[in-house]
């Protein structure tokens, strides 16, 4: 007992060392995280919590449940580097000990360890648990509906988890319309109790059954409700747009006609495959063996098998898809490896296919970092070009991945090929926290935007007014003064235009920070300042006497700028 509270305490230390790594080190970095937070500073500014904002538009992409954890934790901490990634470690914390919890329940502690291990040593759940998406808060809140649907399917009748269990999903609707599907648990469950299953029932005849879906409901209308009156008291149209907006065409619409991130029906096969190693590794070895359980009518394994099959179809359906649609499936594949990792970890051959692709990732990390250091110095200039760092940068990030790879080797040196398992965890060790320690602050200037931000606030002087056209969310974010936008997903042309009146109005003091495709022919270059690269984007100051007016986009010049826009929000 002693020993297996010892092992617990270890694996919650390295845990926290893992996720809490480069926690405060850095500013929100694209795709979302600068929207997101932008949100949430919106918030707190503003003081109105349920219509959030992006700059002058509201902003109806997603529910304001990750923004709202954030300005709250903002409110508390007092702190903006801690505050909006806090909330994605908390979430995967939950998400470990629900996991942990649940296999210690249905089987013993040391199965509730391994599904933990299995599911921290996973690349994709720190991968996205050390970002400041909506995805962690999604995965935590369908685990937690998980665990308390299978508390009460499996361990019960227990009906108050039997409720924690919905209002969990609803919570997870109001974050990201898919927390729903964590009730699809409730199908292979009724089929197993009709069938006979033993230890499976739903308990439907019971009038507390009906619990659940009051819960679910409450959840959702904790922020549907207040929303909805709101809107449609307020008469006006945007508030009305944004309402039909995030229920129709970010929930329904999206599934049923993606409009972004097409890829084929096995595209999930593929994430899996990759972003869950090590733990998949055994799911060659652990097929077998779930068929000779489920042969048995063991539901402990039919359940959260079936749900990750049900959760596959459901997001291969649409064209659209991308790889955090699968991650809240992790969590149940993990609880079912985990009675089988205690005698999988011993077969030699497990040992030599985990061995074989540590040493693999081991080597290709060694390649890569004396790759950059000693080798063809183009990469390096594409590198600087690209994402506007220096060369010392690129030379101290090339040594942070020597010594991610070092590590790896060292672990498979001191604990053999017999102790694999052993290994992957001092090599991902080593991968996160080097990432998180050391190449976080080196990649925060240009991946935040916070180095273009900083020097056009440098070049313009603190007396200037500053407005964006054609920007990204973490120019407003990072900037170091109020600044005014003219749309976000308005046509860049028709933002340039109202900007362009905006500058006339006091032409000394007023500029203008644009990307390099909005750099019309009828705006002199020479008088303009490069500000330099962030994300892969340049960035130019106009001053009002650098613009030849008036300033008419030629055919070439829509073109460039179309394909940098895409298409306008009203086109989708």
């Amino acid at each position: 007992m002693r020993a297996q509270g010892s092992s617990l305490w270890l694996f919650w230390l390295v845990a926290l060392l893992i996720l809490g790594a480069g926690l405060g080190l850095r500013d929100p970095w694209p795709s979302d995280e600068p929207r997101f937070a932008l949100v949430a500073r919106q918030m707190v500014e503003s003081g109105n919590w349920w219509f959030p904002h992006r700059g002058s538009e509201l902003y109806s992409d997603k529910p304001p449940m990750l923004m709202w954890w954030q300005a709250a934790l903002y409110s508390v901490l007092g702190n903006w580097r801690v505050a909006f990634l806090l909330p994605s470690l908390l979430a995967a914390l939950v998400t470990l000990g629900c996991v942990y919890d649940l296999g210690r329940r249905l089987w013993n502690r040391q199965v509730g360890l391994y599904a933990a291990w299995g599911l921290l040593l996973a690349l994709q759940f720190v991968f996205q648990s050390k970002k400041a998406q909506i995805d962690p808060l999604v995965m935590m809140f369908i685990t937690v509906a998980n665990y308390g649907l299978l508390r009460h399917l499996l361990l019960g009748p227990a009906w108050r988890w039997w409720a924690l269990g919905w209002f969990a999903a609803g919570l997870g609707v109001i974050t990201k319309g898919v927390g729903v599907l964590a009730l699809l648990m409730l199908v292979p469950a009724a089929l197993a109790s009709l069938a006979g299953w033993r230890g499976v029932r739903v308990h439907a005849g019971n009038p507390r059954f009906w619990l659940g879906p009051v819960c679910f409901l409450l959840a959702i209308g904790l922020w549907l409700v207040p929303v909805a009156v709101q809107a449609l008291a307020t008469g006006l149209p945007e508030y009305r747009a944004y309402l039909d907006d995030i229920l129709l065409r970010q929930t329904a619409k999206r599934y049923a006609q993606s409009w972004d991130h097409h890829q084929p029906l096995w595209y999930f096969l593929g994430t899996m495959a990759t972003m869950w190693l090590p733990t998949l590794l055994l799911l060659p070895w652990a097929v077998p063996a779930w068929w000779r359980r489920l042969r048995r009518r063991d539901a402990r394994y039919l359940l959260p098998l079936a749900w990750w099959a049900l959760l596959l179809l459901f997001f291969s359906i649409p064209d659209g898809k991308r790889d955090v649609y699968i991650l809240p499936a992790l969590p149940m594949v993990c609880l079912a490896l985990a009675p089988l990792a205690a005698g999988l970890l011993r077969r030699r051959d497990v040992q030599a296919l985990l061995a074989l692709v540590a040493g693999v990732v081991s080597l290709a990390l060694l390649a890569a970092g004396l790759a950059v250091l000693g080798g063809e110095p183009g990469f390096e200039t594409r590198l600087v070009a690209q994402r506007g760092i220096s060369a010392g940068q690129v030379t101290a990030l090339a040594w942070c991945v020597l010594a991610m790879g070092a590590g790896g080797m060292a672990g498979l040196l001191w604990f053999g090929w017999r102790n694999a398992h052993k290994a992957w965890v001092l090599l991902l060790g080593v991968v996160w926290v080097v990432y998180g320690l050391l190449a976080y602050p080196l990649l925060n200037d240009s991946s935040s935007a916070r180095g273009v931000m900083t020097r056009a606030g440098q070049l313009v002087g603190p007396q200037a007014e500053l407005a964006l056209v054609g920007w990204k969310e973490q120019n407003l974010l990072m900037a170091d003064r109020p600044v005014r936008d003219f749309g976000f997903k308005r046509d860049w042309l028709l933002q340039l235009d109202d900007a362009l009146q905006w500058q006339d109005q006091h032409a000394a003091r007023r500029w203008l920070l644009l990307q390099q495709p909005l750099m019309l022919s009828c705006i002199d270059r020479e008088q303009a300042l490069f500000v330099g690269t962030a994300n892969r984007r340049q960035w130019w100051l106009v001053p009002a006497d650098a613009v030849h007016r008036p300033c008419q986009a030629s055919a070439a010049d829509r073109q460039q700028v179309r394909q940098a826009q895409g298409p306008a929000d009203d086109e989708l």
